[in-house]
């Protein structure tokens, strides 16, 4: 994906956030969602030759250099949608950050049962709040915390 992109003139930035929303994606279908082909009839293959248990990853950027990445399965018994995870939690966050990340994103269902998730990405949208949210504190916040420095006491 990263060199596809690259060689398209997509931006490192949103090389970066593509690849993690792709990685959400993907971890969300193998998780929540059924193996192309089993969808709502079971069906081991369909007509066009889908169905070997897997998950379709696509992406493609348009004239205006927006960028859809998407993840197609099978279907799952639930529809996605962000979570509102403890702080302790181990998952749940994966829509919270396409959010922040996206444009916008959403769920397309088709007749054999397949559903995509996509995400629409391009430079200068990253939600700001997000950013902040993840950064490290500054260097002057952590001195503020009046740690010493270990090698203090070191000649």
């Amino acid at each position: 994906m990263r060199d596809q992109l690259r060689v398209s003139g997509v931006s490192e930035t949103v090389i970066d956030d593509a690849v993690l929303i792709l990685s959400e994606l993907l971890s969300n279908a193998c998780r929540h969602g059924r193996p192309l082909g089993k969808g709502l009839h079971d069906s081991p293959k369909d007509s066009d030759g889908s169905g070997d248990g897997d998950v379709r990853a696509a992406w493609q950027v348009d004239k205006a250099g927006r960028l859809t990445v998407e993840v197609t399965d099978g279907g799952g018994p639930t529809r996605p949608v962000p979570a509102t995870p403890s702080v302790t939690a181990h998952g749940g966050r994966g829509l919270n950050i396409i959010t922040a990340l996206a444009e916008s994103w959403g769920v397309r269902d088709d007749a054999r049962g397949e559903v995509t998730v996509w995400a629409l990405v391009h430079a200068g949208h990253r939600s700001e709040d997000f950013a902040t949210r993840v950064a490290a504190p500054s260097a002057s916040a952590i001195a503020e915390l009046g740690f010493t420095d270990p090698f203090d006491d070191v000649d």
